[in-house]
């Protein structure tokens, strides 16, 4: 009975609540909407004609949809990982953004979901073999089987949440994060055992990914609860607020993390003996690809936000907000260099093979472009949707207890 008077209230406040949003909301969906289906028919056609249009060859097979999945996989578990600090691991603070944020994870990872369908030629296919006929050798096997069991428990654990059941809901919560530190743990493992490509070989790269991702992750919560607050027209409260501080102290220490793992990766390539590894770490220091690791990676990316977070004193939203965005943008840029510059070396290069001079060169198509900005467009249309659905993700003051 209780769960029927919960759905009818759900449905008849949604309905109320989509009635008094105004023009601005209606735009916006109408706009990141075309863009989803503008990305699902070039997604289309590029599968039907063999991803002609995509510019990716044989010597980098990997291009921007890669990066793209990558940026928001990695952007999903930083949600659930920092989101379980408050209801998984009982961090009062981090209660009030537990709702969104796990609602966000959902809608980031459905949204790389999106993006790396249109980068495999026959998704389903992958979908039926990856049951019926396992590897279980092979990493990227498991990163789909891994990400698909934390997808499942996010799902759970949202709807636990919104049920107010939250012991079930912190199963799921837990279950969800050790899924999806196994995942993109895995992830990383899928770069780093490539031993074809120095610069991502090694050890590296799964605690690289991890610690990565709960910095994407911090700067992701801030961003969209800000956001939140200025879609449903509200003020925000002082346990919200006081979230958000704790998360940019969080942000803090993270972004410290990750410049001290960039610092020591880029140490170690220019100061071994002439490699790929080498190659590739003076194209980003001071080659082709240098605007975008001082400029993107570094200032926007690291050096900028830490900045502003530090001024902000996690309670100056605006310096946050642009903190916040600041670090997405440079994020997104540090995920297409990884993946792009990381093959920019040829695969024989160290045995003197010299097929090819100097780097290689990959510029991402129109048709990849829109499909990335496809994902983007989903994220945005999901969060929009759900402020009005589920009424600002509101958590109960009960439920911090």
């Amino acid at each position: 009975m209780t769960n029927a008077i919960t759905l009818q209230h759900l449905v008849g406040g949604t309905i109320e609540r989509l009635k008094s949003a105004g023009l601005g909301f209606y735009l916006l969906l109408a706009v990141f909407g075309g863009l989803v289906l503008l990305a699902t028919g070039l997604g289309l056609h590029s599968m039907f004609t063999h991803h002609a249009q995509y510019n990716v060859t044989r010597e980098i097979p990997w291009g921007i949809l890669i990066s793209t999945y990558v940026f928001f996989v990695v952007t999903s578990t930083g949600l659930c990982l920092v989101s379980s600090i408050g209801h998984v691991f009982g961090n009062k603070d981090f209660m009030p953004i537990a709702k969104r944020s796990v609602f966000l994870s959902i809608a980031t990872i459905l949204s790389g979901f999106f993006v790396i369908a249109f980068e495999i030629k026959l998704p389903w296919r992958m979908a039926i073999y990856n049951v019926i006929s396992p590897n279980l050798t092979s990493n990227i096997w498991w990163m789909g089987t891994l990400y698909g069991v934390y997808l499942a428990f996010m799902f759970a654990e949202y709807v636990f949440l919104l049920m107010d059941k939250h012991k079930p809901a912190v199963f799921c919560g837990f279950s969800g994060s050790v899924a999806g530190i196994a995942a993109h743990s895995n992830l990383g493992a899928v770069f780093g055992l490539l031993m074809g490509r120095d610069f991502w070989h090694g050890p590296y790269m799964p605690i690289y990914f991890i610690a990565s991702a709960m910095m994407t992750g911090c700067a992701v919560i801030i961003m969209f609860h800000v956001l939140g607050y200025k879609v449903n027209g509200e003020e925000m409260d002082v346990d919200m607020k006081r979230s958000l501080e704790v998360t940019t102290k969080v942000g803090i220490l993270l972004i410290c993390v990750i410049l001290f793992f960039t610092t020591w990766k880029m140490i170690a390539a220019v100061t071994g003996q002439p490699s790929g590894k080498y190659e590739t770490a003076m194209a980003l220091l001071g080659g082709k690809y240098a605007l975008n690791f001082w400029v993107f990676e570094v200032m926007a990316g690291m050096v900028g936000p830490l900045v502003l977070f530090m001024l902000s004193k996690g309670t100056n939203i605006k310096l946050m907000l642009l903190a916040s965005v600041s670090m997405i943008v440079g994020i997104f840029v540090m995920r297409y260099d990884l993946v792009i510059v990381g093959q920019s070396v040829p695969v024989f290069h160290e045995l003197g093979v010299n097929e090819f001079k100097g780097l290689l060169h990959y510029t991402p198509s129109l048709y990849e472009i829109l499909i990335s900005v496809g994902g983007f467009a989903m994220t945005a249309f999901l969060f929009l949707i759900g402020e009005k659905v589920f009424d600002g993700h509101k958590v109960e003051h009960h439920e911090a207890h």
